[in-house]
């Protein structure tokens, strides 16, 4: 008898072992963090997007105390109201867009910006003090119809729009804000595109479709020339675009053995340089989350071969990220 008794603590310990932020996260008991500014004092900005945000805690905060400086919110239009929900069988009245992530940025922007007589004209700062240049970028996930959902989500980044606090295109250059605005999912690219002297809501590219054209004139790194844009007939640009996603499993491929294979390295890199060369910041979802060390080797991997931001279910893991500039 003593005998299984072991044998089962040898289980259960190998079981931690592998599973060790699955097993956190269960006995973990529901954090309550401080809203507002209070909760980002001392905050270093971190190339982590929170996958799914609205599982969180408390959505939006848990992200960007733990340094995230990109959100995801999945977004259904009922009866004029656009809900935040992965599955619509899943929304709940009162989480919305607009409360869960419109009005708590608008707070916090608001806190960093006061009006005052002594204020310059200087861009308006961004919600993290330790790096006020860095803006946080909200990717809005269209799970509803694009052409019907599309006005709302317009309307209701009002409150951001009429303060200034997004980064916006002005049909000769990006002009950078606290806030970038990303859409994806069925979010209708033509009708983005539409308007060729003004935007303020751009599009999450598929890396999977840009990697193997050729660009018709070079286009230089918006990470380090963020105002230049160079104006060519290529679909997805930084005028246009702020993310190339695809997803690492059907785009990469799954790693056997628990390493990255010498090909699947290679398809990461030319991937990434051709995003790069378009001015666009590069994006995986779907990475295996577990176990834990393979997830932590392909984060390492990912972020050597200049992959931008990097895409986190569970925000402990964010600790043990590289801190560099998101």
């Amino acid at each position: 008898m003593l005998g299984v008794i072991r044998f089962v603590f040898l289980l259960c310990g190998i079981a931690i072992s592998f599973f060790r932020d699955d097993v956190e996260r269960i006995w973990r008991s529901p954090a309550v963090l401080p809203q507002g500014d209070a909760g980002l004092k001392g905050v270093i900005p971190t190339t982590c997007h929170s996958h799914n945000d609205y599982w969180r805690p408390v959505p939006f905060f848990s992200a960007i105390t733990a340094g995230c400086v990109s959100i995801e919110a999945d977004v259904w239009l009922i009866e004029n109201e656009l809900y935040v929900a992965h599955e619509r069988s899943e929304i709940v009245p009162d989480r919305t867009l607009r409360r869960l992530y419109i009005d708590p940025l608008v707070e916090l922007l608001d806190s960093k910006n006061p009006v005052s007589n002594y204020r310059s004209d200087a861009p308006p700062r961004g919600i993290f003090d330790t790096r006020p240049n860095q803006p946080v970028t909200l990717l809005i996930d269209f799970k509803s119809g694009g052409v019907e959902t599309w006005p709302q989500v317009v309307s209701q980044l009002s409150p951001l729009r009429d303060r200034g606090y997004l980064t916006y295109y002005n049909g000769a250059e990006i002009v950078p804000r606290p806030v970038v605005i990303v859409v994806s999912g069925n979010a209708p690219f033509d009708i983005l595109t539409s308007n060729t002297t003004y935007r303020d809501i751009f599009y999450d590219a598929p890396l999977a479709k840009i990697e193997d054209r050729e660009l018709p004139s070079p286009i230089p790194d918006s990470r380090n020339h963020p105002h230049h844009v160079v104006h060519t007939h290529e679909p997805f640009a930084p005028a246009n675009s702020y993310y190339a996603s695809a997803s690492y499993k059907k785009s990469v491929g799954i790693p056997w053995l628990f390493r990255i294979s010498s090909r699947q390295l290679e398809r990461i890199s030319t991937q990434v340089n051709n995003a790069h060369r378009r001015g666009l910041k590069v994006r995986y979802w779907g990475i295996p989350s577990w176990p834990r060390r393979l997830r932590d080797h392909i984060m390492s991997v990912l972020e050597k071969e200049g992959v931008d931001i990097l895409n986190v279910d569970d925000l402990n893991s964010v600790a043990h990220m590289d801190r560099r500039h998101g």
